[in-house]
């Protein structure tokens, strides 16, 4: 026994009625309607048009019965057809008071019709004719006058009628049930092909969640589960770029953390042996640069470690975006980038343009930018900032330096993460700001690139679907 909400019944229901199952349960259950209805439909008109084929027979022959001519027995005359009766009961049933009464006359070679209340009525003149059903001796009856002031009464047996319905009922009900049959071997035949797809697709669940695998499954047609296929596909995909992503990330890191903490470890350890008792001191000034030293390093691990929270913070999934006026978020970048620009100087020009997004994500993008253009520019250079429309729906942020710009062999590398070309590994900086613009841009449907600028020095541009503000 199994208490309500126990996950045993609930697999045990699920494997008892699965969709394979329902398929060809419903299969069945649809044909068994459909014949039973036209089983029963057929056995009865059929039933109609037998019964009244017989009282339209056993009229014809009554009526026959009252026009032939008498014909003189040895007792009495009595109605020719008696003579030619030898498949049915045929009698004269005289007037009388009462049944009781009455009397039957009837060929010798057969037994009396019955008779009653309802073949004496006509027998007397109170009823044109009668026609009825006599339970007893389960045959039809039928009563005409005749011209002699007698009641013509034939009567038929329904056993021949009544087993030729009993043999279409049974070829019915086998014709039926073989329907029935064929039907649900049909049903399962199709579930089991028509749901191959589902069972592939349920396997390879299985699969991912016991060991990882993120193989496509193999994909057939074109019908709904082959697209359904196609988007698990697409799915696994998905998952497998995360993944790889994750591990390229973690790989990543892990390469760009080891060079500071070994670093920062050789600084400590010089400075603890120096710190022993009998150790030779360290001079003052390798003392300094060695604390200046681990001073870059912590706020260089500080840099690496915010951007990564920041990548991964943008990796999060967003339940609902915010209208954003972007020229708002380039104008707070910007006072945040002139604090720490020193003698840079900013040419900007800024049209309105309205989206759909992050505020934060957008500003650090924006903010990535100009920290980049800043770094890069020698002191007492312009940094040049524009936002305007193209005319097709999008937007871009410019942001241009005047510094030595980026080598061809490296614009098609320099949004990837913890790529820096040559000119830029002495610099300070983690190798994510631009991998975090271009993740940016491409959460909100825009794109990003890499260029050199008019005046010599690299131009960066974000590319921005919207509406003008």
């Amino acid at each position: 026994m199994t208490e309500p909400g126990d996950p045993r019944g609930t697999r045990w229901g699920a494997r008892r009625f699965s969709l394979r199952g329902r398929v060809t349960l419903l299969a069945a259950a649809c044909v068994a309607g459909a014949v039973a209805l036209v089983s029963v439909g057929a056995y009865m008109v059929v039933r109609s048009n037998l019964y009244q084929q017989l009282d339209d027979s056993l009229m014809a022959r009554a009526q026959a019965a009252v026009k032939s001519p008498q014909v003189q027995t040895q007792l009495q005359q009595v109605p020719g057809a008696f003579l030619a009766s030898a498949d049915l009961q045929i009698g004269q049933l005289n007037a009388a008071p009462d049944v009781q009464h009455a009397v039957m006359i009837y060929p010798v070679s057969s037994s009396p019709p019955p008779f009653g209340q309802d073949e004496l009525d006509v027998a007397n003149g109170d009823s044109p004719q009668s026609m009825r059903t006599d339970f007893r001796t389960d045959s039809r009856v039928v009563a005409l006058p005749n011209n002699h002031g007698e009641a013509i009464v034939l009567a038929q047996s329904m056993g021949p009628t009544k087993r030729t319905l009993n043999e279409l009922a049974l070829v019915l009900f086998l014709i039926g049930g073989a329907g029935i049959l064929v039907a649900a071997a049909a049903g399962t035949a199709v579930a089991r092909a028509g749901l191959r797809p589902v069972d592939r697709l349920t396997s390879a669940a299985e699969r991912v969640a016991r060991t990882g695998d993120l193989r496509p499954i193999p994909v057939s047609g074109d019908d709904e589960l082959a697209r359904l296929t196609q988007t698990f596909n697409t799915m696994l995909g998905t998952v497998a770029d995360s993944q790889e992503r994750q591990r390229q990330l973690v790989a990543d890191a892990g390469h760009e953390l080891r060079t500071p903490l070994t670093s920062l470890r050789t600084n400590l350890e010089l400075l603890l042996a120096a710190s022993k008792p009998g150790a030779p001191p360290l001079p003052d000034e390798d003392r300094a640069d060695i604390v200046a030293d681990i001073s870059g390093q912590l706020d260089e691990l500080t840099q690496l470690i915010g951007d990564l929270v920041e990548l991964a913070r943008q990796d999060e999934p967003r339940e609902r975006f915010e209208r954003v006026e972007l020229m708002d978020v380039v104008e707070r970048a910007l006072d945040r980038a002139r604090r720490r620009a020193g003698e840079i100087h900013f040419d900007v020009s800024l049209q309105p343009w309205v989206l759909t997004g992050d505020n934060s994500s957008l500003e650090r993008a924006v903010l990535n930018l100009l920290d980049n253009a800043v770094k890069f520019s020698p002191p007492e250079s312009t940094v040049w900032v524009r936002l305007y429309p193209l005319g097709d729906g999008t937007a871009v942020v410019e942001v241009a330096d005047a510094g030595p710009g980026i080598a061809e062999e490296d614009l098609p590398k320099v949004f990837d993460r913890f790529y820096r070309s040559s000119e830029a590994r002495t610099l300070p900086g983690s190798g994510l700001g631009l991998a975090i613009v271009k993740h940016a841009a491409e959460r909100h449907g825009g794109a990003v690139y890499a260029s050199r600028a008019p005046e010599g020095g690299a131009l960066m541009t974000i590319r921005l679907p919207g509406a003008p503000g």
